[in-house]
């Protein structure tokens, strides 16, 4: 196994055809047998990956080069996600520019090789995968809560923490499902599961979607100033449904069909 092999089954299962702007290998490696994986991986997991004798390093968010450089790109495919829940495509993509610009800014005076570096100094393969993994719990959670309100048109935000719970990532969670805004008996509407894209895609966003006929959103993370924002607007409504618990859907997904090819994959730094 190598870490072009390892990429391409994680894209394979995301349903993507070429390596996203926040994903990258950035120490190559062949002849990988023992990987160690996780939400956050930075050089004290790498120093301990090479204590104990593994051959690669994966982290699941960007830590290096282009994947952090870059990582405002991946937010293009926002575009798609609202456009599918009936946000105009022109709308969708003026809503997103504001939160793009602010990420775009952080990046480019991010240290971007400081983590790379020592993996290169370690030789150490190192590499992340964070928008296949992603794309993997989005679709999974959608799923669960599509099928489990088929035919229920007055769901409440309670109910939708109940059906949460009912996955195993989050029932035994810390830092499980909350309403953030909104109440337990209020109405849930369509739900939108947004967890997918980079990272949040600020108020203007999820004003769009209220807009478009969804009554909840739900994600992995909401910052303050936009929960305060749409307590604001008062027409929607939003769960956080768990960063790391969230994060852990898609990546056990990759981490199983890695172990089917026969790798010895260690889990740690935030996944469940």
């Amino acid at each position: 196994m190598d870490t072009k092999k390892l990429m391409d089954i994680a894209l394979e299962l995301s349903g993507l055809d070429k390596v996203p702007y926040d994903s990258g290998v950035q120490v190559e490696g062949k002849n990988l047998k023992k990987i160690l994986i996780g939400v956050d991986m930075e050089t004290p997991e790498l120093l301990l990956a090479k204590e104990l004798g593994y051959d690669c390093v994966i982290s699941h968010h960007p830590k290096a080069e282009s994947s952090t450089v870059n990582f405002s790109k991946v937010m293009d495919v926002q575009i798609d996600t609202m456009v599918s829940f009936g946000v105009p495509i022109n709308k969708a993509q003026k809503m997103l520019k504001k939160k793009q610009a602010s990420v775009e800014l952080s990046g480019h005076v991010g240290n971007y090789d400081r983590h790379a570096s020592a993996a290169r100094l370690l030789n150490m393969p190192y590499m992340n995968i964070h928008l296949p993994a992603d794309i993997i719990t989005e679709a999974i959670v959608q799923e669960h809560l599509d099928t489990a309100f088929e035919n229920n048109e007055k769901k409440t935000l309670g109910d939708v923490l109940d059906v949460l719970n009912e996955m195993d990532a989050y029932k035994d969670a810390l830092a499980g499902p909350v309403i953030r805004v909104g109440s337990k008996t209020d109405y849930a509407g369509k739900i939108a599961v947004l967890m997918a894209g980079g990272t949040n895609g600020g108020s203007d966003v999820f004003k769009s979607y209220f807009e478009a006929g969804v009554g909840t959103i739900i994600c992995m993370h909401v910052p303050e100033d936009v929960k305060k924002a749409v307590m604001e607007q008062n027409i929607g409504n939003v769960i956080v449904a768990g960063h790391m618990a969230s994060d852990s859907i898609g990546l056990n997904v990759i981490i199983d069909a890695w172990k089917k090819e026969g790798l010895e994959v260690t889990k740690m730094s935030g996944i469940l």
